[in-house]
């Protein structure tokens, strides 16, 4: 069992930045390919980003909106994944949620994943 908790979300002007934290608890995440996704209010919710490992090596993975200026990492003694947010625009604004995917070959389908966590609302006014 996997419990994740994300912080970090708040309001930003445009421009700025927000850097978004999802810790894990239970297995060592490391297991799993991490995620985030959002969803801004009446619209689906879409993939940003993953990461996962193969060993000491990861990989880091980006949808085409985000790439450029978000950036995904984790820390593995801390059992946390980042999501740092740069050059944020009102179209970034939505609940962000982080996914844990014990089959990575999924990581970018949520319905996919194995375990979320609640979310953390993004706001970012023009």
């Amino acid at each position: 069992q996997v419990q994740l908790v994300e912080s970090g979300g708040g309001l930003v002007q445009a421009g700025g930045s927000l850097r978004l934290s999802c810790a894990a608890s239970g297995r060592t995440f490391s297991r799993y390919a991490m995620g985030w996704f959002r969803q801004a209010p009446g619209k689906e919710r879409e993939f940003v980003a993953a990461i996962k490992w193969s060993g000491s090596i990861y990989f880091q993975y980006y949808a085409a909106s985000v790439r450029g200026r978000f950036t995904i990492s984790g820390d593995n003694a801390k059992n946390t994944v980042y999501l740092q947010m740069n050059s944020l625009k009102p179209e970034d604004t939505a609940v962000y949620n982080c996914a844990a995917h014990s089959n990575s070959e999924y990581y970018r389908d949520y319905a996919r994943a194995d375990y979320w966590g609640q979310g953390t609302q993004v706001t970012v006014s023009s």
